[in-house]
Order: structure tokens, then sequence, then C-alpha cells
């Protein structure tokens, strides 16, 4: 049975960025640990504080910080941990329906609500005069919750076909994961089943669920690009290419890296390249994103002046 297997399976030791050409002192990693915790942390604060940030962007915006802060909380202590301990070791149990689990769950709703957040510059700056009776509260819940609903089956999935999986080292024995967390990869390569299932699964399924929010980010930036073009204000073109342009940035980014780690053929050379990518995509993602989407925007950095001049923010 899977509770047998889980209770007679092997400790994964994560072996952290040993093997990676990545710089891994312990400040750094604090560094890179903290930094996009507070800058998160501060955007869901002000959102939630200051009354003239209720609108549909602002709580989108907060959905994804609070998806950041998952990511980065569910990924970055084991790197930490690694410098400092002796036994870098963790239970099959933890690692499959503990870590593996959360951190898939954050990460494809991640880039679902980036999909959303698409869409609703979309309506904003090709039918303004509807956005408020089109991205209303209410639909940007409805939304949220169905990204949170696509995750987490997605992610059941993909955890219900590792869990009868074996791997070397059975009986209790030690199994190295040249890796700072339960990644995908990285466990398909330390099973010695047949993982052709998991992998058809990544590619098919995990294929289409990249494909439908990559879709819709395409068309929402190529109608948002022929409205761009069509305005009579060269200061409006400028201003709506400079947003459009770090949204795109960081969407090119985000995808860019979750391709390369999990859609090209699993290979045993590319496992440090790999890992660089997961580094990057686990931490500079949520460092950069309320950077890119709000911490520059002139409502939040006046809410940010009014919550450290007042305190709370009412009116």
């Amino acid at each position: 049975s899977l509770t047998h297997n889980l209770s007679h399976s092997p400790v994964f030791l994560i072996l952290g960025l040993s093997r990676a050409r990545v710089p891994h002192s312990l400040l750094f990693l604090l560094l890179i640990y903290l930094t996009p915790i507070m800058r998160n942390m501060t955007l869901v604060l002000l959102i939630y504080l200051d009354i003239r940030l209720q609108l549909p962007m602002y709580y989108l915006l907060s959905g994804l910080s609070v998806l950041d802060l998952g990511l980065s909380t569910v990924t970055l202590p084991q790197l930490l941990s690694s410098p400092v301990s002796d036994y870098p070791g963790i239970p099959t149990a933890c690692c499959l329906l503990g870590q593996f689990f959360f951190f898939y769950a954050f990460g494809v709703t991640d880039t679902l609500v980036i999909a959303v957040m698409a869409l609703d510059r979309y309506v904003a700056i090709c039918d303004p005069l509807h956005y408020t009776l089109v991205m209303n509260r209410q639909l940007c819940a409805c939304l949220l919750t169905f990204s949170w609903v696509v995750s987490t089956l997605h992610t059941m999935l993909h955890v219900g076909l590792l869990l009868p999986l074996r791997w070397v080292g059975d009986n209790w024995d030690n199994v190295n994961l040249p890796h700072f967390f339960c990644d995908h990869r990285p466990l398909l390569r330390a099973s010695c089943s047949d993982t052709h299932s998991n992998e058809l699964a990544i590619f098919l399924e995990g294929g289409f669920l990249m494909l439908g929010p990559c879709s819709l980010i395409v068309l929402s930036y190529v109608h948002i690009g022929a409205t761009i073009l069509r305005l009579p204000s060269a200061a409006g073109r400028r201003r709506a290419v400079s947003t459009c342009g770090s949204h795109l940035t960081m969407v090119g980014f985000l995808y860019g890296t979750i391709i390369w780690v999990y859609f090209q053929p699993p290979s045993q050379e590319s496992q440090d390249q790999d890992m660089v990518a997961a580094v990057m995509y686990t931490t500079i993602t949520p460092l950069a994103n309320p950077f890119v989407y709000s911490l520059r925007n002139k409502d939040v950095k006046s809410a940010l002046r009014r919550l450290l001049g007042r305190g709370r923010v009412d009116s």
C-alpha cells in the first residue's frame, strides 16, 4: 500500500547548492530569503490598510504576493539549513506530501494568477469604461479561487503519480537529492521505478496547463499592443508600454525558467542548470514581483508614505 511505501521509504539528503556554481554563503542565502518576504509582506499590508488601494488590480496583486510568500517559505528555509546542517535529510512523506505538494500548489497558482492579471490589464486598457463593471472584486475572488482549485487538482495528480515510486536506497537508507528542495525532476532522476507515466503527465497535462495561461497572456497583450498604438498621446503610449513591458519581462522570466526545467527532455547533465533555474524562479521572481508590479506605482508609493507617516490609513 501507499502508506506502507511511505513508512518504509528512504530519507532524502538535500545536498543544496554544493554541486552548482551558485553563491551560497549563509548571509547571501539569508538575504535572498528575507528580502522577498519583507517586500511581499509590505505590499500585502499596504493593500489591506489603504482604502485607496481597494481596487481589483491591487486585490490580484495581494493574491500574487501571498503566493510568493508561500513559495519562498516552502523552498528557501531548506536552502538556508543546508550550510549549517550536518544531516540535511527529509523523510519521503514530508518531501512529497509537504514540501513538494505546497511548492507545486503555490508555483502553479502563481502562473495562473499572472494570467488573470494579464486579463485585468487587457480590460483596463482596451475597455476602460467598463473596467469597474467587469473586473469587480467578486470576479477577482472567483478567478483566484478557480486558480487555486485547478492548481490543487494538478498537484494532487503529480503527487499521486510520485507516491508509488521507489527510490534507490529503500528500507531507510539515504538517497542523495542534488537539489535544495524536493523538486519534480530530481525526484524522478533519483527513482529506480519506471517514470514514463510521470514524464507523460508533465508533458501532456502539465503542458496543457501551461499552454492555457500562456495563450491568454499572449492574446491579452496582442490586443493591448494594438490599443496602445491607437492612443493619441505619445506620453500615454510611453507609460502604457513601460508598464506592459515590465509585466511581460516578468512573465517571460517566470514561464521561461519553468519551461526550461520541466519541459525539456530529462538529462543527468542538465541537473546543475535546472537547480540554477529553480533558484531563479523561487527567489528572483518573488523578489522582483512587488517592485515590477506595484512598488514603482505612484499610488503604492503614496500609500507607503501615508502608512509610515500616520499608521493606518482610513481615507
